[in-house]
């Protein structure tokens, strides 16, 4: 694990924070900020810009699972939750809210590396698979547009559908951009002519 990764840590105790503070520090970690309050978080995290997050809370607010929504969405970074007592509704709202690793009744210094090689796995796992579901969209909508396109010109030309694919391909290759892209625009220009 980086010793120069910016740390975060986010509690109203200071005795708390104290602990995972000193678990970080033995676990080699260097770069922590303490946030008292957590007011104005959002703001605050997108100033800091950490490399992971760690709050640690009595029992997750709705107010606060929302900031934690808000900052996952917006700073992408893997977040730690310690709880002291939990209930099936609070663990749900809090991955929704984009939480990586959940935390019930475990603020030991021991284990805190353990707890951030966790978060971070959990949340290149998850960043990964995100990343592959948008792939996959983009190339199902992009097929979905070449193959209206391939429909169009087959109709407006009279040619089958492979000759309408080499048609979008060599207009493509001529133009140096993607098939997907003069298909868009065969569609948007059928569009105007109606």
């Amino acid at each position: 694990m980086d010793p120069l990764l910016k740390i975060v840590i986010v509690d109203e105790n200071p005795v708390r924070a104290g602990i995972l503070t000193e678990g970080l520090r033995e676990a080699g970690m260097s770069q922590i900020t303490y946030l008292a309050a957590t007011t104005n978080l959002l703001a605050r995290i997108y100033e800091i810009d950490p490399d992971v997050i760690l709050i640690d809370l009595e029992n997750p607010s709705r107010d606060m699972l929302e900031q934690m929504f808000q900052v996952s969405r917006i700073v992408k970074r893997p977040i730690a939750m310690f709880v002291d007592q939990s209930d099936t509704a609070s663990i749900q709202a809090s991955v929704d809210a984009g939480v990586s690793a959940y935390i019930v009744d475990g603020l030991k210094k021991e284990r805190m590396k353990h707890i951030l090689d966790l978060c971070i796995s959990r949340f290149n796992a998850f960043a990964h698979l995100e990343t592959e579901l948008h792939r996959a969209r983009s190339a199902l909508d992009d097929r979905k547009v070449i193959d209206r396109a391939k429909g169009i010109l087959m109709k407006a030309k009279g040619l089958t559908e492979e000759q309408a694919y080499v048609l979008l391909r060599t207009t493509a290759m001529n133009e140096k951009k993607k098939i997907a892209e003069i298909a868009q625009s065969v569609v948007t220009a059928s569009e105007m002519l109606k």
